[in-house]
């Protein structure tokens, strides 16, 4: 017991200790939403990287100069797709924050999950912290995933996975974030890749841990309520 704890334990500050060293090249938020993106080792392409950080900093200053504090917005760039998470007060702000956005350059498509609800509050955003930290040392001690590949972000107990990720990764991710204690739902806004893609791009492990899960061909069932914005959502059990 006392040695899965120590285990756990450094992960946690191993993934804390990256995250610090990474700081310049975080997501930038809007009310303090939190955000965890680890760039090291990313599938994308450097100018892909570059382009993604200006479109959250032009998002978050035009969010800031139209609704100023008003609204708790996270604004996340992956490969161009923006996830738009975290608080508004009324459903006309969620659509305008939605315009907003969508109209930055290089936008390529919005998934907007914001939720029309009063701001949550610090004790949330300290939470969210934890889990974000919980789950980055999860992929960490995964041995057939790579960890960098994830961007995390948690709103409320809601953890959004992005990335560049084959459909096995997808999956095995899914189920490693809905064991982690405090996780009410798993947001999942991958791009979705063959195993030859994976290969031609980056170096994969020769062989998986004979512990780990096969191959799952069929994505996670989505809920009968359909999901906004092409996003896929995986409950937890």
């Amino acid at each position: 017991m006392k040695r899965t704890i120590n285990r756990t334990l450094c992960s946690l500050l191993a993934v804390s200790g990256l995250a610090a060293v990474l700081s310049a090249c975080a997501p930038l938020i809007v009310g303090g939403a939190v955000v965890g993106g680890m760039v090291a080792a990313d599938r994308r392409t450097t100018g892909s990287q570059v382009e993604d950080e200006g479109i959250e900093l032009r998002a978050t200053n035009r969010l800031r100069e139209n609704l100023g504090s008003r609204v708790h917005v996270n604004v996340t760039s992956f490969n161009r797709q923006v996830l738009l998470t975290g608080e508004v007060p009324t459903g006309d702000d969620r659509q305008k924050v939605e315009m907003l956005v969508a109209g930055v350059d290089n936008v390529r498509s919005v998934v907007n999950d914001l939720a029309v609800m009063p701001n949550s509050t610090l004790s949330q955003r300290s939470n969210d912290t934890y889990i974000t930290g919980k789950v980055r040392a999860n992929l960490v001690d995964a041995q057939d995933l790579f960890a960098t590949a994830y961007k995390v972000v948690t709103e409320r107990g809601v953890v959004y996975l992005m990335g560049r990720v084959t459909q096995r990764e997808a999956d095995r991710a899914t189920q490693i974030v809905r064991g982690v204690n405090g996780v009410a739902k798993v947001v999942r806004v991958f791009e979705i890749i063959s195993e030859e893609e994976l290969r031609r791009s980056t170096l994969v492990p020769a062989e998986a841990p004979r512990n780990s899960p096969a191959p799952v061909s069929s994505p996670t069932p989505v809920p009968a309520a359909a999901p906004q914005s092409g996003v896929v959502t995986t409950p937890v059990q």
